[in-house]
């Protein structure tokens, strides 16, 4: 039966044997199932409360623990109560343990979160301002102000996993977005639905995505999160939504203001979101942030997982159990080598796969996912448990190969099939195209072995060259706009006098900060951003592009805008630059014509460019024509250079042409002739012909495709 504020039910007065899984709460044979896991508490108590969440009505005393699982069944009772858990065990912080049971806590299981967050003094297991610190004990209930968790019902419908679309990786492309930024200054979109769940699979949103030809939406957290304590009263929200409390809750700020009271309906608009990008042959891939919770340090609130057994959920200090190791820079470290924390993650994971449809993952903070008490192990237990689970053996899985603690930048030590962020592309590639404008530079060398995959970090074990995500820029950090129109960065609003965000991020402003009716000035501004977007999705690897940088979105030189919900980060649809996001479109369809740009294998060593069908292969050449011999690489005072590329001998030869100088550069071409297929300065001519050589504009990326039988006849 489903309860609603208006329904009258009857509680038994007793609370009889449960089942020991599945955790948290499920309707079953004419009742409700609860499993609770708490390694070292001493008892679990049922807190019953009527629909609004105000009122407790009564408590039960869960049975067990049996294996560490508290549980019990409520007979004639379904979909629709609101409960919340209280632990009772000892309070010594010295010992790792915080159990208070005058706190009410939120199930970690909850699908539906009953209630709004305020960061009030006693949702503190201890007295703020007490002489002993956290080593006091608060007494008071907080029950009034505590989240609850409310029973769902089953998911009505088919999963929209059922529609899914399953790219190919070497297909695959990028896009990171926001799920309110993206379409909350979109015009084209009804206004009651824009900044939603709904609008990012409304048919304008759609037909932005195939215009650029991105296959794969990468969604900023949509977890169910709290704002940081700092942030209360200052207007300010973590917009990003990096602080995920409800694994298994969409969170519902990001759905249509109709059902933001509704979880139920929340969860609702998430599959239809879902099924919505199936059909339109999109995937969708959601960031998630299973290394930290919104409890925080030692000196943090009890919400959930802290009050059930802090001592399990959470990385301790060896040497002093009452601490928290902060791998995250949140304050705590979820302890996923603990087998019930695994599987709580495990779970969240399968759940948004079978339930909510989604295609796949990107760990934030990965490492901490596979930290032992050695440190960090590619072979970690989670690790293995992730790769051999039947559910999510079909789905992407991309890691974030960093993290803040000690030994923390793993890149390239994740194992299997994992995707992983390479800031070695990011930093190689705004090098190479903004040295002449300040940034410092990129050798040849460095920017070729990026653009190819970066082959020193990813070619082991059996790992492809795909293996690398290869992005310009992100959410963390500034815009592509904003990477060439400053020299530092703006953080002011943020509210932290400027000290938040990355100092010294790669960047050049040509010679003026921030907008400019220059016209040289902004000539160079877009010759760069077009000559990283070309090297961005034409490299080898998996690129991902930053929503927004297809528009020339700017934040103002703002590069840590984590807590502006407002049009400093939404996109700027009126000041959109449609020739742009064309441009983006024109460079995805190239890679897609070509199989050549997006080599699932690495490249093969080529003899000569006459030949036969094999392995795909890569020729580096000078700009005089001759092959690059090891002092070529490192003549620090000529940055240009080609790449010949040849793949089976019913494919088109590919020459690309880099010239990241503000002059003309004269090029040697192999034997022609050759038909320009791409200038990333809109200078030449495209599809003309070219022999012998060919003049490169200033600040440019050029593609020249070779019909086969021109050369292997």
């Amino acid at each position: 039966m489903m309860m609603t504020t208006s329904t009258a039910f009857r509680l038994p007065e007793v609370l009889e044997p449960g089942r020991h899984e599945p955790l948290g709460a499920q309707v079953r044979d004419g009742g409700i199932n609860f499993a609770v896991f708490s390694e070292h508490a001493q008892a679990i108590e049922l807190c019953v409360f009527d629909a609004a969440g105000q009122c407790e009505l009564r408590r039960y005393r869960l049975q067990g623990p049996q294996d560490g699982i508290f549980q019990g069944f409520l007979p004639g009772l379904g979909a629709g109560l609101v409960y919340g858990l209280r632990a009772h065990g000892p309070y010594q912080p010295e010992a790792g343990h915080r159990f208070n049971a005058h706190k009410l806590l939120l199930d970690p299981y909850a699908r539906e979160i009953v209630g709004h967050f305020g960061w009030h003094a006693e949702h503190h297991g201890y007295e703020l301002g007490h002489p002993d610190g956290a080593r006091s004990f608060d007494r008071r209930d907080n029950a009034a102000q505590a989240l609850k968790a409310r029973v769902p019902a089953p998911l009505a419908g088919l999963s929209p996993r059922r529609s899914a679309s399953r790219h190919a990786l070497q297909d695959v492309v990028l896009y990171e977005v926001h799920v309110k930024g993206f379409s909350q200054q979109m015009a084209e979109i009804p206004a009651a639905l824009r900044g939603s769940y709904a609008a990012l699979a409304h048919p304008a949103a759609i037909a932005h995505f195939k215009a650029l030809g991105v296959t794969t939406l990468s969604l900023l957290p949509v977890h169910y999160a709290l704002d940081e304590p700092h942030l209360a009263g200052t207007g300010l929200r973590n917009y990003w939504g990096y602080n995920s409390l409800g694994f298994f809750a969409p969170d519902p700020r990001l759905a249509q203001p109709t059902h933001r009271e509704d979880a139920s309906a929340v969860a609702a608009e998430f599959r239809a979101m879902v099924r919505a990008l199936h059909e339109a042959g999109l995937e969708v891939v959601l960031d998630v942030v299973y290394n930290h919770t919104p409890e925080g340090n030692e000196f943090g609130p009890t919400i959930s997982f802290r009050g059930l057994d802090h001592k399990s959920y959470y990385r301790l200090v060896a040497e002093d159990l009452s601490r928290c190791e902060n791998h995250s820079a949140c304050g705590n470290t979820l302890n996923t080598a603990h087998p019930r924390v695994a599987q709580l993650v495990l779970d969240s994971l399968r759940f948004w796969v079978q339930e909510m449809g989604v295609d796949g993952f990107r760990f934030d903070l990965a490492p901490v996912l596979g930290r032992t008490r050695h440190g960090f192990d590619g072979n970690a237990a989670f690790f293995m448990a992730l790769r051999q689970d039947p559910v999510l053996a079909g789905v992407h899985l991309i890691a974030e190969p960093w993290d803040a603690g000690y030994d923390g930048y793993q890149l390239g030590r994740f194992p299997g099939r994992f995707l992983e962020w390479n800031d070695k592309f990011r930093d190689a590639v705004r090098g190479y195209w903004l040295g002449a404008g300040g940034a410092g530079g990129t050798g040849r060398g460095e920017f070729a072995r990026r653009f190819t995959a970066s082959s020193d970090v990813f070619h082991h074990g059996q790992r492809s060259p795909l293996a690398s995500v290869n992005f310009v820029a992100c959410h963390d950090g500034y815009t592509l706009n904003d990477l060439v129109s400053y020299s530092r960065k703006h953080n002011e609003a943020n509210g932290e006098n400027n000290r938040d965000g990355r100092d010294g991020e790669l960047c050049a402003n040509f010679g003026v900060e921030g907008p400019s009716d220059d016209p040289a000035v902004r000539r160079r501004r877009e010759r760069a951003r077009r000559a990283m977007l070309a090297s961005l999705l034409l490299a080898q690897g998996t690129p991902m592009l930053n929503a927004g940088d297809e528009i020339a979105n700017s934040q103002g030189g703002n590069n840590n805008a984590y807590c502006q919900d407002n049009a400093l980060s939404w996109l700027d649809w009126p000041q959109a630059d449609r020739s742009l996001a064309a441009f983006v479109g024109r460079l995805t369809a190239l890679r897609r014509a070509h199989p050549l740009l997006r080599q699932p294998h690495w490249f093969g060593e080529a003899a000569s460019t006459s030949g036969t069908s094999g392995a795909a292969s890569l020729r580096w050449l000078s700009p005089h024509g001759h092959a690059m011999q090891v002092q070529d690489w490192h003549h620090g005072g000529e940055l240009a250079f080609a790449g010949l590329l040849q793949g089976e001998a019913s494919e088109p030869l590919l020459l690309l042409l880099f010239n990241p100088a503000d002059a003309l550069q004269a090029f040697a071409l192999p034997p022609g002739p050759w038909r320009l297929a791409l200038d990333s300065s809109g200078e030449l001519a495209e599809h003309g012909e070219h022999r012998s050589t060919l003049a490169a504009p200033a600040c440019s990326l050029l593609v020249l495709s070779q019909a086969p039988e021109a050369t292997r006849s």
